[in-house]
């Protein structure tokens, strides 16, 4: 037994023998490897098995007391425990009252007088490790009831940050209706999807994390790219609370090797969090430098700060500042976990600083420089006019108002586009259309898209045409299988038109 309750109460075996030096005895056979405490008494027996005890050894002489207080201990029992009772009974043991024990303290063990070292030894020492697994099982159902709780906590925190931008889209697509729009309607109606998608980003994003399932695709980059990108993913929201914002960047370009993607995503985060717990008009401050091989990036904020007894538990998963009251948007939890995994990831380092509650926080990330060249992507809209001008592009989705609306955007940017709503349309739509790319969603009634997809690639003419699977599934075996369908790429719903730009420049034949 290695848990902490066997230095304790809970550890001990309760002995009663009353008669002559049985007590003494049966503690010289037990050896010193068995802590025991002797009662003599009804009132010490129950308050000794209040504190809690691993087993009870008591001879036949007690019984008529101690059995009743015993079987009243073992009524009160929560339901992970079966207190092992051992009882030393005369040869035989036919009396009334160890019949009658038998029938009321349940996890009886009976040892017949006179008993050998081996066999008390024994029967002892198994009580005590059936009594260890019922511990072990206490401390199992515990931890899965903190669990629980924490699940339930986070389910409300979720419902409570989704339901905050649906509002807002709500009323806005009402005024859109009634024709009295103002020129702010669209604009709120994007950053508040924007914000659902991040929402959603982030908890596919954690899942692959704990499991382990997320492959880095990076490229040589400065960093000073990469903040600005993060500082215009988060602006709606620092400046919906008015916040004063400072970016600094080197004067020299600092080249990392990174996935843009997600180390975007970590000074975002970092950003959305000082936004979050920074009361309206606060100061936020982003700034990079290089110290020797590496590059150190710091957000800074005049927020609510962190207790010192917290700065530890900052980056835990779902963990919230204890004062909730002053934050704007509290989040789900999980920001700071993901950015120091990504941070993690990228071979660096993301640390946590603050002076105390109200006086702010600064979250720092280290980053080591790359010795390669830096490399220039191709511009946005570069990728537009190459992936998508004059390209034949077959939209399927069997949600009308998506496909509607995914059809006309790409139709404006210059591609000739059908649409169809189903497998058999979709199958037939490629013999007459000869689509350059088909987007083709995939949990569809009837005919799925995994197997308009297998279907295609049988077809003599598929080598001309590129598949984007279009979904609501983003988990690693979900990618597997579309690839194993014959995707060119997955994309994950909802995406906006410079993600299926892009997909479409890395995959146009």
């Amino acid at each position: 037994m290695n848990r902490a309750w066997t230095e304790g109460p809970e550890g001990r075996l309760i002995v009663l023998a009353p008669v002559g030096k049985d007590a003494a005895l049966v503690q010289k056979m037990l050896g010193p490897g068995v802590a025991c405490t002797t009662c003599l008494d009804a009132e010490t027996l129950r308050r000794e098995l209040k504190l809690g005890a691993a087993a009870v050894l008591l001879t036949e002489e007690p019984l008529p007391w101690a059995g009743s207080v015993i079987a009243e201990a073992i009524a009160c029992q929560p339901p992970w425990s079966d207190l092992p009772v051992l009882l030393l009974t005369g040869q035989g043991a036919n009396s009334k009252g160890v019949a009658a024990a038998v029938d009321k303290l349940g996890n009886l063990t009976l040892l017949e007088r006179p008993v050998r070292v081996a066999a008390l030894s024994s029967a002892v020492h198994s009580a005590l490790r059936a009594r260890e697994r019922q511990y072990r099982m206490r401390e199992y159902l515990e931890e899965r009831e903190l669990a629980d709780r924490r699940k339930d906590e986070f389910m409300a925190v979720l419902a409570h940050e989704l339901r905050n931008p649906l509002a807002p889209i709500r009323n806005s697509v009402r005024l859109l209706s009634l024709g009295d729009a103002t020129s702010n309607v669209v604009p709120m109606i994007e950053r508040q999807l924007n914000h659902l998608v991040r929402l959603v980003d982030d908890l596919m994003e954690m899942s692959r994390m704990t499991r382990g399932k997320i492959a880095l695709r990076p490229t040589v980059v400065d960093i000073a790219q990469i903040i600005e990108a993060a500082v215009e993913m988060s602006r709606p929201l620092l400046e919906s609370a008015s916040h004063r914002l400072t970016v600094t960047l080197p004067s020299e370009s600092i080249p990392v090797e990174a996935d843009v993607t997600r180390l975007t995503q970590v000074f975002s985060n970092l950003l959305n969090n000082a936004a979050n717990y920074t009361d309206p008009g606060g100061n936020i401050s982003i700034a990079a430098r290089r110290d020797n091989g590496d590059v150190v990036v710091s957000v800074t904020d005049t927020g609510i700060g962190i207790p010192a007894e917290a700065l530890s538990k900052v980056f835990d998963m779902f963990a919230q500042v204890a004062d909730r009251s002053h934050a704007r948007r509290a989040g789900l939890g999980i920001g700071l976990t993901l950015a120091r995994s990504l941070v993690t990831l990228h071979g660096g380092q993301l640390t946590a600083e603050s002076d105390g509650p109200g006086k702010g926080s600064r979250f720092t990330v280290r980053l080591p420089v790359s010795k390669r060249e830096e490399t220039q992507p191709a511009s946005s809209a570069e990728r537009t006019a190459a992936s998508v001008h004059s390209q034949r592009i077959l939209v399927v989705d069997d949600n009308r108002d998506a496909a509607a609306s995914l059809g006309a955007l790409l139709t404006i940017l210059g591609a000739e586009v059908r649409v169809v709503h189903d497998g058999p349309s979709a199958l037939e739509a490629f013999d007459q259309f000869h689509p350059q790319v088909t987007l083709l969603d995939l949990g569809m009634p009837g005919m799925d898209g995994y197997e308009v997809a297998r279907r295609i690639r049988a077809h003599p003419d598929s080598g001309q045409t590129a598949l984007i699977a279009l979904t609501g599934w983003g988990q690693e075996r979900d990618r597997r299988r579309t690839t194993e369908a014959g995707f060119d790429c997955h994309l994950t719903k909802p995406v906006d038109i410079d993600t299926v730009t892009a997909a479409l420049a890395s995959v146009v034949r």
